[in-house]
Order: structure tokens, then sequence, then C-alpha cells
């Protein structure tokens, strides 16, 4: 990386340790509350492509041993760049070969298959995702119902704009992806200013397959 790429980047959390304590804790916060619209405050400069969310979300959950793959419009951005330069993570080609992931809003989002799905032994070894969506919004009429531990009977969540996918086939993919636990992805759904924690172990339930 050049000494001009370098000056073009945004700093990361004015406060490194106390920036990425505050986002970690919204970050499990989100998981722990399957469904729940969490809000992401933070002060570091994002980048240009993705939302800033998703940025800080990484900023704090990255580090050098880290791997990560992009969505094509994220590797070819100063995303890239941004998040080497302050976590020194290592950038990879394959989606399996990723401890994390970022789908910029607009690019295709691989089939959760795809990704690192982890072992009965070791689930831990899977991927986390973080997918940038136009919007969340708990219930509404085309909302998701939710179900599992962490939801006191049901949670509601309408995700607006999934990239290239489409709540109703994303909702599919994450039915194979619940029902292999403990082995699937865990997913951080992810507007500009929130997110959406996803374990694995959450059911997700559409209109169309309550109506069914």
């Amino acid at each position: 990386m050049t000494a001009l790429d370098l000056s073009t980047l945004g700093a990361g959390f004015s406060d490194e340790a106390l920036g990425s304590q505050s986002v970690f804790r919204a970050a499990l916060h989100a998981l722990s509350h399957p469904g729940r619209a969490v809000t992401l405050p933070h002060d570091a400069q994002t980048p240009s492509r993705g939302h800033p969310a998703s940025a800080a979300l990484l900023l704090a959950l990255l580090d050098p041993d880290c791997t990560l793959w992009l969505s094509p419009s994220l590797a070819g951005s100063d995303a890239a760049a941004w998040l080497r330069f302050h976590t020194g993570c290592v950038l990879v080609d394959t989606p399996v070969a990723a401890q994390f992931a970022w789908v910029a809003q607009g690019d295709e989002c691989p089939r959760l298959g795809s990704f690192a799905q982890g072992s009965d032994a070791y689930p831990d070894q899977s991927t986390t995702c973080v997918v940038d969506v136009v919007a969340l919004d708990e219930g509404g009429t085309d909302a998701w119902t939710l179900r599992g531990p962490g939801i006191r009977d049901s949670a509601s969540i309408a995700v607006v704009g999934l990239p290239r996918t489409g709540a109703t086939a994303f909702a599919a993919q994450w039915r194979a992806n619940q029902e292999a636990f403990p082995r699937g992805i865990d997913v951080f759904l992810a507007s500009p200013r929130q997110i959406v924690g996803l374990p694995r172990t959450t059911r997700i339930e559409t209109h169309m397959a309550q109506e069914a």
C-alpha cells in the first residue's frame, strides 16, 4: 500500500479500545436478541462503499488472524484497503475460506451454503456474514416471523433490499442453514446505522411459508 493510498483512508475509532468495546457490546446484544434492530453508534470515518454500520462492526471484530471475503464492489473499493490497514485482516478470494464476509447492497449474495459451515466438533470455524440491506423495520405486513433462543414467543422484522437475492430466497436458504445446527453460519443484516443479528439457531418464517 503506497503513502498516497494511506492518505486517502479515513480514520478508525478515535479511541480504539472504547470504540471496539462499544460496537462489540452492540453486536452481542443483537445476536442475543435476534430480530431486534440495534443502533451502532461509532465515530469511525468509514469507507465510501458499504454501510457505515457494517464497516464499524467489522472494524471491531477483525484482527490480523482473521480472514475476510468481500463482495465484488467492496473488494474493488476503499473498503478493502480501509479494513486491511486498520485491522490487519487477510483478504481471501473464496467465501469458504473466510471467517468473516461482507456483502454490499446491490451485489449478489453467495448461497449461504458456500460459506464455511464449521463442523459438529468445531462449529465456531464457520463464517460470520455481514449483509448490507436498504432498511430494517420491526414489524410490517411483509415481515419475517422469527423464533428461537433469545426470542420470547416470536419477533418480527421486515428486511428491505437484500442484495440481489430477495427475502423469500434468503429465508429458504436460511432454513437449511438453521437445520444444520450446530454447523452453519451466523449473519448480521445491516442498514446504514443499525444491525440485526441472525444466529444460526434462529428460525425464519415467511408469510408464504405460513400460508402454505
